[in-house]
């Protein structure tokens, strides 16, 4: 496999404009209020029941396990976002309260290491019965993220330590000799988890275990089969009665389609990458290859939102992309960043990079509103507030955020990619350094024993300059990459003033500088982002004679609060020139897109139902903004895909 390996990064610090003010509202707002549902204190809102089945569970308060069988999840994903909440901006007092809480999860583990409220609480005499549906695996994988996050923000072992016993008590139920179960997780995540703590620990049961579970999957005789004969159920698996839907139909490394549950698949697509990568394991990596392939090119909305069915939370076949049914829940975006990253770790290519961009500015945060208090668990790219009440098929859309959801997988998950941005801007290795992401930040790295520090000053995505210094401690020769997005046509970069020709410097999207580098170095890279009229393949059905507008890494929506209602009757000419510019006062400041368009004349009620003459059509101006800010207005109709004329 050929892959350029990439050292742990230093921290990094985010002064960003765009995402600073985001990573302020996850530390000020959103820690707090999930802090407030988890423990069931939200008015008119969904109870958690989490912070409460871990005290039952430590025999600290009485009554009964409540909430869904993944519930601990939401608590440890609470968790691993104040862990790099804290890398960003230390606090005494939200580090007190996980303290707390991580001690509660100490006294709540059993003495053989295992971890889990529901079965602890509730059904303590069926530990492993149904990996297939009961997520046990799935909520230690959670508790492993957030404790290795925890230990490396805070340089604290006693959240790293538990669950090493715990996964040390997993790897002793879990493997391929006669006495212990062949099974692996319903829902993937632990294999990621697995990894990550082998790379902070070193120990190569863990690594080896996650590589077992991916090992072990599809592969014949079904465990799923297996344990439900064990446990005496003889019901027909309820999707389809297909495993696809967990992606276990068939061995990971003869997948080449994207099938099932969207969240699940990111995660292991995401494991089976990490693994890829610490294993050299070329069948594995061109797997993974495949598989982005088939996502990216025939199963990816324009915001970055996958798994398009609500019937599974699931893709569908290639090419089908409906706006208005779609499911696109936020975990699928989010887990589809953690993809493109490992992918990205594994061969540097803009390709990658410009997904997980696509992914960051569009599909995940659109599930949150400006101020942090609502969630979408689905991301249209349409929407009629009518057809969402009157329509059954539509009933999973909501034209509102929500304040919290039963199964509030998303708020958090939210909370934790947003408060871990630093990890997906730089890397480094050996002499080289790279760039894939433009947010104002700072960061020192070491390379080949030479401390240097980088900087961006940038406005970006609005606009279109990166200022990017570079302080070696001394006078030093090494590689800086920079991406070039895939969405920029026109760049121009220059080095203290002198321009530099890219394509001489380009390889897979990135420019390569190799040089003496001083202290205060200066590059300017400009990013030309005039606004494009994107359209789909002709395949996309739902898109036929429509375009979306985006702007750099920006996709665009229509809003009813701004153009009124029938949002899908407005037509817009192909050669009506479009119009930009940034309004501070608006939406936490945006560039809105301006135009003319045109809409079929108004009718009366008196009008029949259909008729065999045309319909006059009005001018109006029209106003788009990014899609991620939709809704945090007056709820109305919204559209991405605009017809063209």
């Amino acid at each position: 496999m050929r892959s350029q390996k990439i050292s742990q990064q230093s921290k990094v610090r985010i002064t960003d404009s765009f995402w600073r003010k985001r990573m302020d509202i996850i530390r000020n707002e959103v820690i707090p209020y999930q802090w407030e549902a988890l423990n069931d204190r939200l008015p008119d809102a969904e109870p958690s029941y989490a912070v409460q089945n871990f005290r039952i569970a430590a025999g600290e308060s009485e009554g009964e396990f409540k909430g869904m069988v993944f519930q601990d999840s939401d608590l440890m994903k609470w968790l691993e976002a104040v862990a790099f909440s804290l890398e960003q901006d230390p606090d005494p007092e939200l580090e007190a309260i996980a303290d707390g809480m991580i001690e509660l999860l100490e006294r709540a583990q059993q003495e053989d290491g295992y971890l889990d409220t529901y079965f602890i609480v509730k059904a303590p005499d069926k530990r492993w019965k149904n990996l297939r549906d009961c997520h046990e695996l799935y909520c230690a994988g959670h508790m492993i993220e957030a404790a290795v996050a925890y230990y490396e923000a805070t340089g604290k072992e006693k959240f790293l330590n538990i669950v090493c016993r715990y996964a040390d008590y997993i790897a002793s139920i879990f493997g391929p000799e006669a006495q212990k179960l062949s099974g692996y997780p319903g829902h993937q995540e632990i294999e990621l988890a697995l990894v990550k703590l082998y790379r902070v620990t070193g120990n190569p049961r863990y690594l080896k275990l996650s590589q077992y579970f991916i090992d072990e999957r599809g592969t014949q005789p079904h465990y799923f089969d297996v344990e439900k004969e064990v446990r005496g159920d003889h019901e027909q698996f309820w999707w389809k009665n297909d495993y696809a839907y967990m992606q276990a139909h068939r061995p990971v490394r003869e997948q080449t389609n994207a099938v099932g549950h969207a969240v699940r698949a990111m995660y292991m697509y995401a494991a089976m990458a990490d693994l890829a990568k610490e294993t050299k394991d070329e069948p594995l990596w061109e797997a993974c290859q495949a598989l982005w392939q088939n996502v990216t090119r025939q199963k990816m909305y324009i915001t970055g939102g996958v798994g398009s069915q609500a019937y599974g939370e699931s893709f569908s076949f290639d090419y089908d992309l409906p706006n208005d049914l779609c499911y696109t829940e936020t975990c699928a975006s989010i887990g589809l960043v953690f993809w493109a990253w490992r992918m990205l770790r594994n061969e540097v290519n803009r390709e990658y990079a410009d997904v997980m961009e696509k992914a960051l500015y569009n599909g995940t945060i659109s599930g949150m509103d400006l101020d942090g208090k609502k969630f979408f668990y689905v991301n249209p790219l349409q929407v009629s507030p009518e057809n969402i009440t009157e329509r059954q098929e539509r009933a999973h859309v909501k034209p509102v955020r929500q304040k919290w959801y039963a199964c509030a997988c998303c708020p958090p998950n939210l909370a934790r990619l947003i408060a871990s941005l630093g990890h997906y801007i730089y890397s480094a290795h050996d002499q080289q350094a790279l760039i894939h992401l433009y947010v104002g930040s700072e960061i020192e790295l070491d390379l080949a024993g030479r401390q240097v520090k980088l900087s961006q000053q940038t406005h970006y995505p609005w606009d279109e300059t990166v200022i990017i210094c570079v302080t070696p401690d001394k006078a030093a020769e090494f590689t800086l990459a920079l991406r070039i997005p895939g969405w920029c046509q026109k760049a121009r970069l220059t080095v203290n003033g002198e321009d530099i020709q890219l394509k001489g410097c380009m390889k897979n999207g990135y420019v390569y500088l190799e040089r003496l580098w001083r202290a205060g170095d200066q590059l300017k890279l400009h990013l030309a982002m005039p606004i494009e009229r994107m359209r789909s393949h002709p395949a996309v059905r739902a898109n036929a004679g429509k375009v979306a507008l985006q702007r750099g890494p920006v996709v665009y929506c229509l809003e009813e609060v701004d153009n009124g209602n029938f949002l899908d009757q407005m037509v817009l000419p192909r050669d009506q020139a479009l119009k930009c510019y940034f309004d501070k006062s608006l939406l936490d400041g945006i560039v809105v897109i301006t135009g003319e368009a045109e809409r079929a004349g108004r009718v009366s009620n008196e009008t029949a139902l259909y008729f065999n003459q045309g319909l006059s059509s009005d001018s109006l101006k029209f106003k788009a903004i990014p899609y991620y800010a939709w809704c945090n207005r007056d709820p109305g109709e919204m559209l991405v895909w605009i017809r063209e004329r």
